[in-house]
């Protein structure tokens, strides 16, 4: 059972685009809210003549009688954009955001170009657009709707024209709003002649185009055109006068939902069901999932480019919310990566293998994190830094891997030779025969330090140390053991040499594996790399096919409806359009052979992030062939 929005996040709305002397302006205030929702946000503005009981529905949907402000004169209550953000009633972990729009049409404003731009910014910013309007869907009604043919030259899809001249406009159905028409204070009978309508019929049926070529008519009819053209998903609701009585009526948000006319009540809680059931979070192109923080991005975008004298596009503030985003995902996913090592990793670790897979895992986690955030990451810019910045990480780790080995080794050692140094220091090695003891002495020193566990990394190089330090010392022994020859001693001397070459000879072997480790765990670590981005890649493909045979698939539909209708001329120029997306289709369906080549090229930016690059191009690429192809 589909129930009203409770426990706000605000407990009332606030101005979002403040509209003051003709200038819009975002209130930061409202942007510290939206800056503050991590979650999906799903967006309903409603636009409107001013005075039609607007906010009144905003209020219901935001499951209370007052908040956004009601008027009962003929002055517009609402400047700007208002904002109201509610849990939302039926999608857990969603934010239901409600925007109430200044009343068009008002008398006093000095430029109605502000008119224009509320009604873009309603569009550009919401999931689903609601207008609102009285009586019936008439010939007035639509012209009062002017507002949607200056769509075309108040929004851009694109930064940069088509150079095959086909509109820009023509993809505003990928990324436009759910569209619902309002009507209140209905008072006609839902018939078409004597048959029973629906109330989507009833809308259908008023945006059939006028029969006719002169250019009243045409200008009649392309109110009706740009909502079929732009707004593929659309419906309508009717709503009955809520009360008769005028003086109720001016104060309808005080009244007990019984005084409320029964028919009315039905509908505003069939529009509010339908809204909370069917209104979808707000997406951009390409599936982008938007989330309160990222709707303030978009508010900002788009009010600066209308106050420097642009026109808001889509694609650029696409690519501001990414810049944003994916910088923003990078720093997540360290963060992620520097504190999972930091609680997975007991340091000294027993070998450099140990730390590897552990840094393995965390570095899996973070890419994971960075691929869920991020989008629209050209080039592969982002990941890539994501990566140098894992690497340099990595490498702090692993030196302050080190470091712990080095100073417990030390202390342990220095705790396990202090018999032996001792001994040395009252000259109980000075005496024939000492040569022999001292041997013993330092075996058992040797011994007792290999038994130490987890001594890490630099468990031979601090013994290495150690043993050096004792050379001049074992040398002084040697010579002054009178119960050895010279010959004796010759041998002694010799095989200490050959000990100690031992013993580097092994220091040298464990830094050629250690060596070889980290090269084996940047070449897995790349080979993940090729994984994820692979599937992102997929689902961005994936996702832009299906928008594309979404908007096919409408303008079929829209071609259809106008050659029934009998518009045969108008039919065929929606040729172009659809034998665009026709190709467009087919390029798409074609780059999936061409993928392997693309991630060639890109594995070759990721591998540039890493040390020892050139080592790894021939088997780095080799990897990412047979993992692909």
């Amino acid at each position: 059972m589909v129930t009203m929005a409770s426990r706000p996040i605000m407990t009332a709305p606030i101005c979002l685009v403040e509209n003051q002397k003709e200038q819009l302006t975002v209130n930061p205030k409202a942007l510290k809210i939206l800056n503050e929702i991590y979650q999906p946000v799903v967006v309903v503005a409603v636009v409107g003549l001013y005075r039609t009981g607007k906010s009144y529905l905003m209020n219901r949907l935001a499951g209370q009688n007052h908040g956004f402000r009601l008027g009962s004169t003929v002055r517009s209550e609402t400047k700007g954009i208002w904002m109201w953000c509610v849990p939302h009633p039926s999608k857990p972990r969603h934010i239901l955001v409600l925007l109430d729009t200044e009343g068009l049409g008002d008398v006093e404003k000095a430029d109605p170009k502000n008119d224009s731009w509320i009604f873009a910014l309603a569009v550009l910013l919401s999931s689903t657009f609601v207008y609102n309007s009285m009586s019936t869907i008439n010939h007035q009604a639509l012209e009062q709707l002017h507002y949607v043919t200056e769509l075309t030259e108040l929004i851009r899809a694109k930064s940069s024209s088509r150079s095959d001249e086909v509109e820009d406009s023509t993809e505003f159905v990928s990324f436009f709003p759910d569209f619902v028409w309002a009507v209140r204070d209905f008072s006609l009978e839902l018939k078409l002649g004597e048959c029973p309508i629906t109330e989507d019929e009833y809308l259908e049926n008023a945006l059939k185009l006028i029969p006719g070529r002169n250019p009243k008519i045409q200008n009649s009819n392309l109110p009706r055109e740009c909502i079929r053209h732009f707004f593929p998903k659309r419906r309508c609701f009717v709503f009955d006068r809520p009360t008769s009585d005028k003086n109720l009526l001016a104060h309808v948000e005080e009244l007990p939902e019984e005084q409320l006319d029964c028919n009315f009540q039905v509908q505003a809680k069939n529009f509010c069901s339908y809204i909370f059931t069917h209104a979808k979070t707000k997406t951009l192109r390409q599936g982008i999932i938007v989330t309160g923080n990222r709707l303030g991005t978009l508010v900002e975008t788009y009010v600066d480019a209308i106050n420097s004298g642009a026109v808001p596009c889509l694609e650029n503030a696409v690519t501001t919310l990414a810049q944003r985003e994916n910088s923003a995902a990078v720093q997540k996913a360290t963060n992620h990566y520097s504190k999972q090592m930091a609680q997975c990793l007991r340091l000294p670790t027993d070998n450099l293998q140990e730390l590897l897979e552990v840094h393995a895992v965390c570095e899996r986690e973070a890419i994971a994190i960075f691929m869920e955030h991020s989008f629209k990451d050209e080039n592969q810019e982002f990941q890539k830094q994501l990566m140098c910045t894992i690497e340099k990480k990595k490498e702090d780790f692993v030196l302050q891997n080190e470091e712990a080995s080095e100073k417990y080794c030390q202390a342990e050692l220095k705790q396990i030779s202090e018999p032996l140094m001792e001994t040395i220091s009252r000259g109980t090695f000075s005496v024939p025969g000492g040569h022999s003891l001292y041997l013993e002495a330092k075996k058992k020193v040797e011994q007792d330090y290999e038994r130490v566990p987890r001594k890490g990394v630099k468990a031979n190089e601090v013994l290495k140390s150690f043993l050096q330090s004792q050379v001049a010392v074992e040398e002084s022994i040697l010579q002054s053991d009178r119960a050895l020859t010279d010959g004796e001693k010759a041998i002694a001397a010799e095989r200490a040499k050959t000990e100690a070459a031992e013993k580097e000879k092994e220091l040298l072997k464990q830094k050629q594996e250690e060596q070889q480790q980290k090269m084996e765990a940047q070449e897995r670590s790349f080979k993940k790399n090729m994984e994820q981005l692979k599937e992102k890649m997929e689902r961005e493909r994936e996702n832009l096919l299906q928008e594309q045979k979404m908007m096919l698939e409408h303008k079929l539909k829209v071609q259809e409806e106008l050659l029934r209708e009998g518009f045969e001329k108008k039919s065929e120029e929606l040729n172009k359009e659809i034998n665009q997306l026709k190709e467009e289709i087919e390029t798409i369906n074609k780059k999936r052979s061409g993928f392997s080549q693309f991630l060639d090229e890109a594995g070759n930016v990721l591998l540039v992030a890493l040390p020892g690059a050139g080592k790894l191009f021939g088997a780095g690429m080799k990897l990412l062939s047979s993992h692909i192809k």
